[in-house]
């Protein structure tokens, strides 16, 4: 009991850091407002996180703790499906929202080696790579190249969201980016049966929720942690 009132207590920490980073950005950001937000001594925050900076990277990190998009046969469906949940949730999880802040600020880029971008990177390409393996890929397409660009380019529409409408149409932007890039990637008997809509995002979670509404007892969140975070922390989509 007392290891889950500790991984309780650092959850705490960081969903309260997040919120700070997210706002202040790193240089703003200071251990008092953590403390204040997350209601707990600034003890406890140094007994997880030795400072600042480890702090942060334990923000960036958490967005690969395990990855909650279902797993798919057809794997192109599921690289969609890794994109549009984390624009579904962007806007409403300061986790991966502050994650992105951290990732691409010129000031703190540097010190953590790319922050999230690599660990998309990473999964974008394993998804590909599966997909080239279940012969869903076009002949030229190879997955590690791919893999940078199209994290690159949902990089780009997300800050460019971000910057013209406060995120308020990320989901519209992505499924546009996917729709636009899919008939480069995927054998046209695939492409057909993929599903881009602006609305995908929201519907696979709905799918992850009913899905463990029988071990949850009704599907909701467990105390102190909320759905997105039980859902995606981390790995499904691009900071």
């Amino acid at each position: 009991m007392r290891q889950e009132r500790a991984l309780r207590t650092r959850r705490l920490i960081l969903e309260a850091a997040a919120s700070v980073f997210d706002e202040f950005g790193y240089e703003g950001a200071t251990i008092g407002e953590v403390v204040s937000r997350a209601g707990v001594t600034r003890g406890a925050v140094y007994f997880h996180f030795a400072s600042k900076r480890d702090l942060a990277q334990g923000v960036v990190e958490e967005q690969f703790v395990q990855d909650g998009v279902p797993e798919r046969v057809c794997k192109l469906q599921e690289f969609v499906d890794a994109g549009m949940v984390v624009a579904h949730l962007m806007p409403r999880d300061p986790l991966l929202s502050a994650g992105a802040r951290l990732s691409l600020g010129q000031d703190v880029f540097e010190d953590f080696g790319g922050g999230a971008i690599l660990g998309w990177i990473s999964r974008m390409e394993a998804l590909l790579t599966a997909a080239r393996e279940r012969g869903e890929l076009l002949p030229h397409v190879a997955p590690a190249d791919t893999a940078w660009l199209v994290t690159a380019a949902w990089t780009g529409v997300q800050i460019q969201s971000q910057k013209l409408s406060g995120r308020a149409d990320l989901e519209r932007r992505v499924a546009a980016l996917y729709q636009h890039l899919m008939p480069s990637i995927a054998v046209p008997g695939v492409l057909g049966s993929l599903q881009m809509g602006p609305d995908r995002g929201a519907r696979v979670l709905a799918e992850v929720t009913a899905n463990r509404a029988p071990e949850q007892g009704g599907g909701e969140a467990q105390a102190g942690e909320p759905l997105a975070a039980q859902v995606v922390e981390g790995g499904v989509g691009v900071g």
